[in-house]
């Protein structure tokens, strides 16, 4: 077992110069080591789970020891109310996405959180929330009312904040790609709002633009 400075210890260990100037170049604050993400994968697999230390590394603020909790806190024994408190106290969206990806996704009070989070004027929770709703989209359609919900992107995600545009339009790309029958009309709300047009992309990858995402997984779908 290790303790938490042990841990804090190996972790500014494995921080290097560029990766912090990366790391600020996405917004991440001073409070980071600048860990490649790989690294903190590697430490997570010794350390297996630890939910006390997870607990203890989360309320540190530090970037990468909120990164490696998500590896390896138990999901099963945080409540809603632990849950909500973490997603609002992060607005660094690397660790937000791993918070989702690693924790909330597979919540057993995800839906709950959702419906909440999605009309929460918290900027970090209504990105919990839209993250949500997408993979509700793939995974459980059947609670939601896609065209409703296809009326509330093409109303809100104009004025809603760059994070919560993030999975706004993830949601959009996905009722278009998962449903034929609503692919025109998600195709057509990309199209008149213009998210993410002019996002840069590298070569090889996907525009994150909701016309072109939907067109180009339809068509790897064959």
């Amino acid at each position: 077992m290790m303790t938490l400075k042990e841990t804090l210890d190996q972790l500014e260990s494995l921080g290097t110069e560029k990766m912090r100037e990366f790391n600020t170049k996405r917004g991440a604050g001073e409070h980071q080591f600048g860990i490649k993400l790989g690294d903190i994968r590697t430490v997570a697999n010794k350390i297996k789970a630890d939910h006390e230390l997870a607990l203890a590394l989360w309320d540190t603020g530090n970037i990468e020891a909120r990164l490696l909790a998500t590896l390896i806190i138990n999901s099963k024994k945080l409540s809603a109310e632990e849950l909500d408190k973490m997603v609002r106290s992060e607005r660094y969206t690397q660790v937000a996405d791993w918070l989702y990806s690693n924790v909330i996704k597979d919540h057993p009070l995800a839906e709950s959180l959702r419906t909440g989070w999605v009309n929460s004027d918290d900027t970090m929770a209504a990105r919990a929330g839209w993250s949500l709703t997408s993979g509700c989209v793939a995974r459980n359609p059947d609670a939601l009312d896609l065209p409703a919900t296809l009326d509330r992107i093409e109303a809100e995600m104009p004025g809603a904040a760059p994070e919560v545009q993030w999975t706004m339009n993830s949601t959009l790309a996905n009722i278009g790609i998962k449903f034929p029958e609503h692919r025109e009309r998600a195709i057509a709300i990309g199209e008149r709002l213009g998210v993410f047009k002019d996002y840069p992309v590298s070569k090889g990858c996907t525009s994150p633009f909701a016309p072109i995402w939907i067109r180009e997984i339809v068509r790897r779908q064959g």
